[in-house]
This record gives C-alpha cells, sequence and structure tokens, in this order.
C-alpha cells in the first residue's frame, strides 16, 4: 500500500510521473531566473515571467547544520529534536536556491560538492499523508530503497 503524499504547497516542484525538477520563473524582458517562480520580476519589474524548470544538480554554495534543540521559549516545536542542515546549492547558470539538506553530519558536506534535489517528508498529517518538501541530497549518497 502506497502512503499518499501532498506537496508542501503548489507550484514548487514539479509532481510525479514528471521528473522532479524545482518550478521557478525567467523573466522573458530581462532573462533574470527567479525561484520560487515570481509573477513580477524582481530585477526590471516586468510582468513577463516564463515558467521555467530549474536543474535537479548543483554544487553546495554554503550550509549551516542546527545540531541540538534551540531554547523554549521561543522555539515551541516537540521535545524530540533531530539535527538538520540547510545550505544554498548553485544550480550551474541559474541561480542559488536555499532549502534543507539531506545530511544532517557537517563532516560528511563540504563547499563545491555535488548535490542532487529530492524529496523529503515534511510532516505527516493525522490521516498519514506525508507532506513533502523539497531538499537536496549528496551525489555520492544513494537515495532510499537503492
Amino acid at each position: 500500500m502506497t502512503t499518499p503524499q501532498l506537496p508542501v504547497a503548489e507550484g514548487l516542484f514539479t509532481s510525479p510521473p514528471a521528473p522532479l525538477r524545482l518550478i521557478g520563473s525567467e523573466c522573458a524582458d530581462c532573462g533574470l531566473v527567479s525561484f520560487p517562480a515570481a509573477p513580477v520580476c524582481v530585477r526590471c519589474a516586468s510582468a513577463q515571467p516564463k515558467e521555467r524548470l530549474l536543474a535537479d544538480r548543483g554544487t553546495l554554495w554554503t550550509y549551516t547544520t542546527q545540531d541540538f534543540r534551540p531554547p523554549s521559549p521561543p522555539y515551541d516545536g516537540p521535545e524530540a529534536f533531530e539535527p538538520y542542515a540547510v545550505g544554498y546549492v548553485e544550480l550551474p547558470g541559474e541561480l542559488l536556491v536555499e532549502a534543507r539538506l539531506t545530511e544532517p553530519d557537517p563532516r560528511k558536506l563540504r563547499i563545491g560538492q555535488a548535490m542532487r534535489l529530492t524529496l523529503v517528508p515534511y510532516t505527516v498529517r493525522e490521516d498519514g499523508t506525508e507532506v513533502m518538501t523539497f531538499a537536496f541530497a549528496p551525489e555520492d549518497q544513494q537515495e532510499e530503497g537503492q
């Protein structure tokens, strides 16, 4: 039985059966590439953006890790805390994308590392539906189930 899945927000990434890609926009006037897709260009204010599927591979530009549960207050999340990493991944010839990284161990991450786009659970609803978001994984790590 397959677990039902939903995107964290519509219009951020493609859905199966299409190959996984982030959905950005490109200004028809000045060529600026944006993510998430923008209705108006932030550079020239043109209202002529066109959809652009972004690269699914890039390089790790910078990152940071959260290795401990933040103090409460202000943190009001669950007591159980799992370390995580976030970073900027440079998509060649396009832009930098801020995203969660699947690898939380800073000893396994390095600037310039090849990264690939993937989906990860963001949360699970009471009915069991997984709400999915995009993330980047080190290219040299196999996807789960392979």
